[in-house]
């Protein structure tokens, strides 16, 4: 499968909300229950790329939306603001073509080139595939939280996994710097 990848835009907010309405109501990546509209996703769009984190869209030759992938504070309090969690969701057409693969790559590398030193996958259901394309790109397993949400049915259960970015924890973070700046009063 040919694709592009690039920033993702306002203008992409119509094609991300049907991906991600798919998602929550046939999939168990997003614990939640009833899929938001255009408006609260680009709400969410905002927030997100307001701070500069990066949100990325994997477009096909013939110009369609085929996944993103976003990170985000993984919590706001101010300790945590090295730490990003990663989100990636694929249109039904784009899973198992390397869409994931390639979106995950290029969201560690911006990543770490803005100075963040961990990234953390959180991934509902336990979903197999992500767990995989994860551990690919170098995520050692964090955790298992049994039974952490209720969908379709079933209890799900949520894998934390978790990659070291730049120099990890092996030095301290420049002062002043993004994401140092982050949550600060």
């Amino acid at each position: 499968m040919s694709f592009t990848l690039r920033d993702a835009t306002l203008s992409d907010i119509p094609a991300i909300t049907a991906i991600y309405r798919e998602s929550v109501l046939n999939g168990v990546a997003s614990y939640e229950m009833t899929p938001p509209g255009e408006a609260e996703m680009a709400s969410r769009f905002s927030a997100i790329t307001g701070n500069r984190y990066p949100y990325i869209a994997a477009i096909s030759a013939d110009g369609v939306l085929l996944g993103y992938a976003y990170a985000s504070a993984f919590r706001t309090r101010t300790a945590y603001r090295f730490l990003v969690e990663d989100s990636i969701y694929l249109a039904p057409e784009a899973r198992g073509q390397g869409v994931g693969k390639a979106l995950l790559a290029e969201l560690i590398r911006r990543c770490t080139a803005l100075g963040f030193r961990q990234m953390v996958a959180v991934i509902g259901g336990a979903h197999p595939a992500s767990v995989a394309v994860h551990r690919a790109a170098g995520f050692e397993h964090g955790g298992l939280m049994k039974g952490t949400g209720f969908k379709h049915g079933r209890w799900l259960d949520t894998i934390l996994m978790q990659l070291p970015l730049g120099e990890g924890l092996t030095t301290d973070p420049q002062a002043g710097t993004y994401p140092d700046t982050l949550y600060r009063s």
